[in-house]
């Protein structure tokens, strides 16, 4: 009778600590990434808006501070020596950055409405967000992919408010298409209604912890119930 190889406890956990540490790299890369992007698009969307006279541009490059915050506090957690430890601090950031999302979108979408902001053609407003509706998404789901596999609930948080600010940079983009082409200047502060809905939803979860991500314990009791027993 054949008896199957026992594979040493030691070598599955080097292996395990080995990919924990490729992945904890991969999202301090794909954060700094971010960061980055993130500056520039911030520095370019605020001073196109400012000559366009446009709400929506000025507000995007602010969200794209606030995003700025959320990713770093994700980079500073994965300076730790131990990232786990500072994952409930770091999602409580995260959280608040969702709130401030949230509460500059439907505060600059009504003020629009009510004052019937009319914003003037910004070619460079629309470049900026067409690259963005194409990067961000990307980064995020990255991020996502990292985080969860790492069972970082940070991570996946993070990545849920990138992709939340891709969502902003299309609402944007249409509204500037849509004022550009038909002169509905109301489209932009709806959609970002909408937007400002999913913010709150996320901010909510990531407070209570609950960022989509399976947790660190629920991956290892998973990997016990599927590694067959011999």
């Amino acid at each position: 009778m054949l008896r199957r190889r026992r594979v040493p406890l030691r070598v599955s956990t080097t292996a395990a600590a080995t990919r924990a540490a490729v992945l904890r790299r991969r999202i301090r890369w794909i954060v700094a990434a971010t960061i980055g992007y993130n500056l520039i698009e911030a520095v370019v969307a605020i001073a196109a808006g400012s000559v366009a006279s446009s709400a929506a541009l000025v507000g995007f490059g602010l969200d794209s501070t606030i995003e700025v915050l959320s990713a770093g506090a994700v980079a500073w957690q994965f300076t730790r020596r131990d990232p786990e430890r500072w994952e409930k601090p770091t999602l409580r950031v995260i959280a608040v950055a969702f709130f401030a999302l949230a509460a500059y979108v439907v505060v600059s979408s009504l003020l629009t409405l009510l004052a019937r902001v009319e914003a003037h053609h910004s070619p460079v407003g629309i470049a900026l967000t067409a690259v963005s509706v194409v990067i961000m998404p990307f980064l995020s789901l990255a991020e996502r992919r990292a985080g969860r596999e790492l069972g970082s609930a940070t991570a996946v948080a993070d990545s849920m408010q990138t992709l939340i600010c891709a969502y902003l940079s299309a609402a944007v983009l249409i509204g500037l298409l849509l004022n550009t082409l038909f002169g509905w200047w109301w489209a932009d502060p709806i959609a970002g209604l909408v937007i400002a809905v999913l913010a709150v939803r996320e901010g909510i979860e990531a407070w209570k912890g609950d960022a989509c991500a399976t947790s660190v314990g629920m991956l290892l009791e998973e990997e016990d119930a599927s590694t067959p027993q011999v």
